[in-house]
């Protein structure tokens, strides 16, 4: 099973990219890693890594995964979690980057729990996951890169949250990628090697 863990920086992740996209797609994500990094601050993931490694995890996924070299979708994939996690709002992102990136961020964008409690915020984001099957392409790309950068490392989470992503993962996630042939084939051997928390 392939990992995606080489970009660290956007220096790095710029570098690389330099020979595949063109000068104005590369200005394009300079603001957008600039944004990110403005709006994530010096937020870290759960396993304790800065916020951006997640972020430009998500984009290797897509360009040297997936071969995604859509100015629009790589844009979306470093600010897919500007509105859910940061001050940010969905308008800041439109106003900066345009309506297409605004409604990819807005699809892969966890609405707040209807209520109080663990059971209100798992069934919101059970609806959440289910109304990704409707979501156009491009914003199902950035969430199947999103959550690439989520499960390959599984391992690194406590046991208890291991067994229930890799449910969620399979109930919903795995189900996106089957028109998808590089992200359907990841899944599969995703799956495959963490067989043991079915």
């Amino acid at each position: 099973m392939q990992t995606f863990t080489s970009w660290r920086t956007w220096d790095e992740a710029r570098a690389a990219l330099a020979g595949d996209l063109d000068a104005a797609a590369l200005d394009r994500l300079d603001r957008a890693a600039e944004a990110a990094r403005r709006w994530h601050g010096t937020q870290l993931r759960p396993t304790g890594v800065p916020y951006m490694e997640h972020l430009l995890e998500a984009l290797e996924v897509l360009v040297r995964g997936a071969g995604v070299t859509d100015p629009a979708i790589l844009a979306a994939a470093l600010l897919h979690d500007a509105v859910e996690d940061t001050p940010a709002t969905l308008a800041d992102v439109e106003a900066a980057f345009g309506p297409e990136v605004g409604e990819l961020v807005d699809w892969v964008t966890k609405p707040p729990a209807g209520g109080p409690g663990r059971q209100a915020k798992r069934a919101a984001k059970a609806a959440y996951l289910r109304r990704l099957r409707d979501a156009p392409r491009a914003a199902v790309l950035v969430k199947l890169a999103d959550r690439v950068s989520n499960t390959q490392t599984l391992e690194d989470m406590p046991a208890d949250f291991q067994r229930r992503y890799y449910a969620e993962t399979v109930t919903y996630i795995q189900p996106l990628a089957a028109d998808e042939p590089w992200f359907r084939d990841w899944y599969a051997g995703w799956a495959e090697r963490y067989a043991h928390l079915r």
